[in-house]
């Protein structure tokens, strides 16, 4: 097996030619240490499914009655309520920006970077 293959400077650093100058070369990176002015689209998480039997229930007592509203009332407003509820729950997760693992989404990173633009130059 092949020994790998360092840059020329790496030798020099280990051998010790840089200790005559007390200080190691500088690296100088290819482009300028900034984040960008966007970040990727990436897809949320994909929600589950609310509601389903509500709706299922529903749409039964629809088509045992002719698709008649009247005698559905209660099967409609139990469907209705639970619309509700998941929407409310859905937006309090929502105000609640941080995800389980703790990393902001896509829209709200791109957000705070338009608010927030990158310092190009120094003062």
């Amino acid at each position: 097996m092949a020994a790998p293959a360092y840059p020329p400077w790496v030798t020099r650093w280990v051998s010790g030619q840089w200790r005559n100058k007390k200080r190691p070369p500088a690296l100088r990176p290819p482009r300028t240490l900034a984040l960008a002015d966007k970040v990727a689209n990436r897809r949320e998480q994909a929600t589950e499914a609310t509601c389903i039997t509500e709706m299922s229930v529903m749409m039964a007592c629809w088509k045992q009655n002719d698709f008649n509203d009247a005698p559905c009332a209660e099967e409609i407003r139990m469907f209705y309520d639970c619309v509700a509820k998941a929407e409310k729950e859905r937006k309090n997760q929502n105000e609640d920006t941080l995800s389980s693992r703790g990393n902001l989404p896509s829209s709200k990173v791109n957000k705070l970077l338009k608010r927030f633009p990158q310092i190009t130059r120094y003062v």
